[in-house]
């Protein structure tokens, strides 16, 4: 069921994108300046383009809230860091440990060879 939901998330956002981007600029932000649409109102009329857009934004946000909804009821109550499933296996040593070892006293000469003068 997410999987379906999340489909069509994806599938109204590129709507979304695209019907923005062929909307003509009016030049002014958040509705100053535009023009023309009315006689004495600051606001241009609605076009098709807008409405569909109110549209695509409803339910993109729709969509949203569902896959919200659904990834909670599926989510588990722990944390991913509470798992001991996560962390690597301890390291198992692939060499004997007497290799890995220094030379004991009893291999090396207590005494410094003698210098050559």
């Amino acid at each position: 069921m997410e999987n379906i939901v999340l489909i069509v998330h994806l599938i109204i956002a590129l709507c979304l994108i695209f019907i923005v981007l062929i909307q003509r600029s009016e030049g002014g932000g958040l509705g100053i300046g535009g023009g023309g649409g009315g006689a004495m109102s600051g606001r241009p009329a609605v076009t098709a383009l807008g409405k569909l857009t109110w549209l695509f934004g409803v339910a993109f946000v729709c969509t949203s809230i569902t896959l919200t909804v659904l990834a909670a009821q599926n989510a588990t109550g722990g944390s991913v860091l509470d798992g001991s499933d996560l962390l690597p296996p301890p390291a198992q040593d692939a060499a004997p440990r007497d290799i890995l070892l220094p030379p004991t006293t009893g291999d090396v000469p207590l005494t410094p060879p003698p210098l050559n003068e």
